[in-house]
């Protein structure tokens, strides 16, 4: 309460200042497509009122006195576009401009919107991605993907190219969050770990919260993902078409009402990729796998946008994601998502609010089926809503809103011991939440407070928030956050099997113990404190270092119960819960350093890694590591242009990690059932063969490293035609990495060896 009381005083006072000033809003946008130009300085010439543009070319400045001003608007690479405005006490003016592409490219402009950012912004344990920064990965067939490139981002350990997942800051995949265009997006990856769902061509900005983040996002424990797309050209017909011995994909887009400045338009953009690597390998990579690697996928997306002339905006978008991997062992699994959905942008002519909104829906269901016969399938279906209404006070914002979700989760398992755990529930959550970003001199405060309320368990959780920057000067910067987290979702997949294939959801579960560790357990939630802190330096105009260390302490995390052996009756009263429940309380610290050295300019790009990470989990039994508590991690891109008109450009990628925890085999025995009773004569029958394990996960395995490398060149003909042709090479030096070890057989699995590609690709 007493949170809130001070958030109220803030924002009363922080109206009261601007009651009798003057604001300017409006959008930025590129004159050659119409898309918004995003993270941009608008700014008043002669004065220091600016502001800096967001992921749909907003920007408001506030505070000003009446009067004539020149307005200006730059970017990187484009001219800076101004216009005469005059403008009177009390006044909201909305004033929209146009960037025209500059003949010098510069990069100040570029550092300059950063160094801004930096100065108003806590921006702790986040890390801001856009398709240029993607594009400067070796690309494995010519084929940039997000996937790849979030791989080398501080924090993030990634199991394997072959059915890996990504685990963020010890947070296990089911407890990230990904949003595109504010719909819940439950598998972005695909089995084979190169690739996500999403198309490099339609992305505008990601935007990747490893811990600490605000009350605007919850629902999740660890980490959130936030990707916006951009919209068709406004302008004219264009696309862009792609192949290579991986995949093949295409991108068309144009204006349905073509856009004029000041008017009404709006447009279309389509892709589709779909990977043939299943056919392809067995020529090309018959070393790898001479039935050939068992993937493939296939992806579609379409979205129209419609603008209006004020800058009020509604996109319309649906996609459909299908996904299969056909191992012999140790499974054979197929994966299908859909949803389509809308988002909207208001601008009230009347107000100083900016108002968005989104509605969605989305359905994923999946099956597995193991060597072993014991089928897995799991869905997912429902849909999520949200309202927010942002004001802006000079450099100070105010941000709220409400959030709705609803689903449907439907799982079926059959474990070791041959019992079925099953569950369908139906679940609905609301949550409200209160952001204020208090800029003042040398400090950034940004409070923040979320109540979450899960419907079908009845139980509200208050999760207050806060981060904090202090400047010891502009090129130094002192940032801390914390704050508590909850999720009602968890994973159908235990995280003790090291090759997760299977992704699955559960919610609301109901066949939980009694009692963890001596104490009753009164909440279904999974809940997490994180606490952050980390410093930023700019050591030049274009090198920049940051550090951070974070604690994430999962005080209540829910598992599946892989160790289930009763059914839960009267006639099992007396057994122990971990023998009988459907699923497992457990607890977990994840803690560690990273360290990122940053450097930029026109020809050359440098990202240097270094993360140090420490994952210990309690299940009231035992403390073991989970199979990613990956202890030392390095990633290290380059990118270099060159030749003439920098047409030319070489890329390179190494990535180095300890190794993972396993359990290690103790022995073997043969496993009789007994199938006829006290009949069964146990000399003659046959058992299986059957494993002793020792202590979980009390082995490491090998170190693993990988070094990818890539070149591209580029010719343009005329004014929009280009072709691209790509070459490279991932595990240049052929590292034989492992994926698993099969215990019966005795044979490893390796990940991918050398992958030599070509690719070419034609923008038009």
């Amino acid at each position: 309460m007493r949170f809130l009381l001070l958030l109220l005083v803030g924002v009363c006072v922080s109206c009261l200042s601007v009651a009798q000033t003057a604001e300017i809003r409006g959008f930025v946008y590129l004159k050659t497509t119409g898309e918004p130009a995003i993270f941009t300085n608008v700014y008043l010439k002669g004065t220091t009122l600016a502001a800096k543009t967001d992921v749909n070319g907003f920007y408001s400045i506030t505070k000003i006195t009446a009067g004539s001003y020149t307005l200006l608007s730059t970017g990187l690479g484009y001219d800076t576009a101004t216009a005469k405005i005059s403008i009177k006490d009390a006044e909201k003016l909305t004033k929209n401009l146009y960037l025209n592409e500059a003949s010098v490219n510069l990069n100040t402009v570029d550092i300059n919107s950063e160094r801004t950012e930096a100065l108003t912004d806590v921006r702790i344990s986040t890390t801001k991605i856009s398709p240029k920064q993607i594009n400067q990965i070796p690309s494995v067939g010519g084929q940039p993907d997000l996937a790849q490139y979030l791989q080398v981002l501080p924090g993030v350990v990634f199991t394997g190219d072959q059915g890996g997942q990504l685990y963020i800051r010890g947070g296990a995949p089911i407890q990230n969050k990904v949003i595109m265009d504010g719909m819940v997006i439950y598998n972005p990856f695909h089995s084979i770990g190169l690739f996500s769902v999403f198309d490099v061509d339609v992305i505008r900005n990601v935007d990747v919260y490893t811990g600490g983040f605000n009350a605007e996002y919850g629902g999740r424990v660890s980490a959130i993902m936030d990707i916006t797309t951009r919209d068709g050209n406004k302008k004219r017909f264009s696309g862009k078409a792609s192949a290579s011995p991986f995949i093949s994909r295409v991108v068309l887009e144009g204006p349905l009402n073509r856009y004029e400045e000041g008017k009404t338009s709006s447009s279309f953009i389509v892709t589709g990729k779909t990977s043939y690597i299943d056919q392809s390998a067995k020529t090309i990579y018959k070393y790898a796998d001479k039935d050939g690697l068992p993937y493939t996928f296939t992806d579609l997306y379409g979205k129209v946008s419609i603008n209006g002339s004020n800058g009020n905006k509604v996109n319309l978008f649906g996609f459909n994601f299908t996904d299969k991997v056909a191992y012999f062992s140790p499974a054979t699994l197929s994966w299908t998502s859909r949803g389509f959905g809308t988002n909207v942008v208001l601008v009230p002519p009347s107000s100083s609010a900016l108002i968005s909104g989104n509605f969605a829906y989305s359905d994923y269901s999946t099956a597995l089926k193991e060597s072993s016969g014991k089928p897995r399938k799991s869905g997912i279906g429902g849909f999520n809503a949200g309202l927010n209404f942002a004001y802006f006070f000079g450099n100070d914002e105010l941000k709220y809103g409400v959030e709705l979700l609803g689903f449907r989760t439907d799982f079926s398992f059959t474990n070791a011991a041959n019992v079925n755990i099953s569950q369908e529930t139906f679940t609905t959550e609301i949550a409200g939440f209160a952001r204020y970003k208090y800029v003042s001199g040398l400090l950034v405060v940004e409070p923040s407070f979320r109540a979450h309320y899960y419907a079908s368990l009845s139980e509200l959780s208050p999760e207050p928030r806060l981060g904090i920057k202090y400047l010891f000067t502009e090129r130094a910067r002192l940032k801390i956050a914390a704050g508590l987290y909850s999720q009602n979702l968890l994973s159908a997949t235990s995280d003790r099997d090291v090759v997760n294939l299977f992704y699955g959801f559960l919610s609301a579960p109901e066949n939980l113990p009694k009692q963890f560790d001596g104490k009753d357990v009164t909440s279904a939630l999974q809940k997490a404190q994180h606490v952050i802190a980390g410093v930023e330096y700019d050591i030049t105009r274009n090198f920049t270092i940051n550090i951070e260390g974070y604690i994430k302490y999962f005080n209540q995390l829910t598992s599946i119960n892989r160790d289930k052996i009763y059914d839960d009756n009267v006639n099992n009263a007396s057994k122990p819960d971990f023998q009988k429940k459907d699923f497992v309380i457990e607890t977990g610290i994840a803690k560690g350093a990273d360290a990122v050295l940053k450097y930029e300019n026109r020809q050359l790009y440098v990202w240097l890694v270094y993360s140090l990470a420490y994952v210990d989990c309690y299940d009231g039994i035992r403390r073991y590591n989970p199979h990613y508590d990956r202890r030392h991690t390095v990633n290290l891109v380059t990118s270099y242009k060159f030749g003439k008109n920098k047409s030319w450009e070489a890329d390179v990628r190494w990535n180095f990690g300890s190794g993972f925890p396993f359990t290690k085999t103790q022995g073997f025995y043969e496993k009789n059932d007994f199938s006829e009773g006290i009949n069964t004569n146990y000399t003659t029958s046959n058992g299986e063969l059957s494993l002793i394990y020792a202590e979980l996960n009390g082995g490491r395995l090998p170190y693993y490293h990988r070094l990818d490398i890539g070149l591209k060149k580029k010719w343009k003909f005329g004014k929009y035609l280009e072709v691209e042709a790509v070459t490279g090479a991932t595990n240049v030096y052929n590292r034989e990495n492992i994926f698993y070890f099969d215990r019966i057989r005795y044979t490893r699995k390796n990940q991918l060896p050398i992958l030599p590609t070509a690719g070419i690709n034609i923008s038009f």
